[in-house]
């Protein structure tokens, strides 16, 4: 067999049918404004701790809505609740206080 250099990874695919959504559900009924996000990554970007660690409110919103709280859990791990993302939000986002509801609904 011929090495090119390069392989067939496994599919990171997600079956939206049986993600379990309802946890995100309880966060849309207490926190709203996660309904508004719309994954621009301004939050990202301003983010101090992701210069340094693994951090990303816009990653972790897309996580939750897919259903995968854990991955979520590490992303916001670092968050030093600094608020320069709720200062860059173009939706007006009070991002704090939705990384708190996370936390508190998916235990962190």
């Amino acid at each position: 067999m011929i090495d090119f250099g390069f392989g067939v990874s496994p599919s990171s695919r997600i079956n939206l049918d049986s993600a379990d959504k309802e946890k995100f559900n309880e966060l849309a009924i207490a926190e709203p404004d996660v309904l508004k996000c719309m994954a621009c990554g301004s939050c990202s970007a301003s983010c101090t701790a992701a210069a340094f660690e693994d951090t990303s409110l816009r990653r972790a919103i897309l996580s939750l809505q897919n259903g995968l709280g854990d991955d979520a859990s590490k992303l916001l791990s670092h968050c030093m609740l600094c608020g320069k993302c709720t200062m860059v939000c173009p939706r007006g986002i009070n991002t704090r206080h939705l990384i708190l509801s996370i936390q508190k609904i998916y235990s962190l």
